[in-house]
């Protein structure tokens, strides 16, 4: 079998195709975390949708080139809160990352891993936005080969 650009051996070029990934955020209170990730992370509010009583029920929003959808928590789905925390990151390149890790901290973010130079030639750190869901920033800040990364990484662990 011959693999095609965006199939494996394992799919079917005859299978139906992405046509869209985006992550949804589930929240304790919508409208002010559209208002933190507005904020903190420069975000477009694309749309928006409420049940009778204002609670979101979604809400889509821009982040440079990615979108991300947000809702309020309910019996059907739970937020971060109530299972614990989250197992998923979400990995946000920036072009300034200590400015937006503070302007996260000024919307209530708290700090997982600090801001800093990372051996995979990043700045970057980690913070938990007021709602539980988890975010790495990172900049660029010099450009390595994976080999070099690798590397590196494989100096961490010896």
């Amino acid at each position: 079998m011959t693999n095609t650009p965006g199939t494996s051996p394992e799919t079917s070029p005859d299978a139906p195709a992405v046509t869209r990934l985006y992550a949804r955020l589930v929240v304790s209170d919508g409208p002010r975390a559209i208002d933190f990730y507005r904020t903190a992370l420069g975000a477009e509010e694309l749309e928006r949708y409420t049940d009778p009583e204002g609670g979101i029920v979604h809400a889509m929003l821009r982040l440079g080139d990615a979108v991300i959808a947000v809702k309020d928590a309910d019996d059907g789905d739970p937020g971060p809160d109530s299972l614990g925390g989250s197992p998923v990151i979400m990995a946000l390149d920036v072009s300034d990352a200590d400015a937006v890790a503070e302007a996260m901290l000024r919307g209530g973010a708290t700090v997982v891993y600090p801001v800093a130079d990372q051996h995979y030639g990043q700045r970057g750190g980690r913070l938990a936005d007021p709602f539980g869901h988890l975010w790495m920033i990172s900049q660029p800040i010099e450009e390595l080969t994976p080999e070099e990364i690798q590397a590196r990484t494989t100096e961490l662990f010896t």
